[in-house]
């Protein structure tokens, strides 16, 4: 015959969490709530954007991709200035959804164009002059950035 170790029984003074780690944690959101409702009311301005500067230049396009990452790219005047497939396209048709879903928010034509701009520090930017909408590209990593700074003349 084996031994075997009874079932043990939980009783209530048995604790899974410590009541003190439970009660630390809801100092910790709260107190992360207050810091940011103070923020917030006290009219705080943002600390992580982008270094405003001047435009050195500039380029008008209209953007259109579909999901499988492919995307084309047309100038003001309806040039197409590039038409990407799959592999190379797959971050500009990224943004371009992007576009249509804030353009779909905003409740205006899905269709309109964009700025690209290069500022004197070197940044690139993406504007949506329909929706107030803009992206810094160096947040998405050199490559990205670069794939729409070959787009500028």
């Amino acid at each position: 015959m084996s031994r075997t170790a009874a079932p043990r029984i939980r009783t209530s003074g048995d604790e899974l969490v410590p009541v003190v780690m439970v009660r630390l944690v809801f100092a910790m959101i709260l107190l992360s709530l207050a810091i940011t409702g103070f923020a917030v009311w006290s009219g705080r301005p943002l600390e992580a954007t982008p270094p405003e500067s001047a435009v050195v230049s500039e380029r008008v396009l209209f953007l259109s991709g579909d999901l499988s990452g492919a995307a084309r790219v047309l100038d003001a005047t309806g040039t197409v200035i590039a038409d990407l497939g799959p592999q190379e396209g797959g971050f500009i048709a990224g943004i371009e959804r992007v576009l249509v879903r804030e353009r779909t928010k905003a409740r205006v034509a899905i269709d309109g164009p964009i700025r690209l701009i290069r500022t004197e520090n070197g940044r690139l930017a993406i504007t949506d002059p329909s929706t107030g909408w803009r992206a810094d590209l160096m947040g998405f990593g050199a490559d990205n950035a670069a794939t729409f700074a070959r787009l500028l003349p």
